[in-house]
């Protein structure tokens, strides 16, 4: 098993747990460059609120600081984006879905801004 499959197996334990409990689910996923996170809905079909460093604004936003998208800082301002929006969207609570990547660096990074954001995890 490589890392790829250990990392699906791992995201795939934790979305079964989730959809049982029938909440909004958090999903997060990370590249090299990038972080990206999504609301799901309760059934898993409809994305609720999205950010991610590739949108433009953040983008204008991270250009005048070191490093574009690939670290914690940007993964903290997507933590506070995505919870305003679903905030916005009227969702107060989620389930927090890390897709099998391991809870620190940038994962934690854009969980605790948006624990302090508001959204209850």
């Amino acid at each position: 098993m490589d890392k790829k499959q250990a990392r699906a197996r791992r995201a795939r334990r934790t979305r079964i747990l989730i959809a049982d409990r029938g909440v909004h689910r958090l999903a997060v996923h990370r590249t090299n460059t990038h972080i990206y996170a999504q609301v799901f809905s309760p059934c898993g079909t409809q994305v609720l609120a999205s950010a991610s460093t590739v949108e433009a604004e953040v983008r204008q936003e991270l250009a005048e600081k070191t490093g574009r998208g690939g670290n914690a800082a940007a993964a903290a301002l997507i933590g506070k984006r995505i919870a305003e929006k679903a905030k916005a969207a009227g969702i107060e609570s989620v389930a927090f879905d890390r897709s099998g990547f391991r809870y620190h660096g940038r994962v934690k990074a854009l969980a605790e801004a948006a624990r302090e954001a508001g959204l209850k995890f």
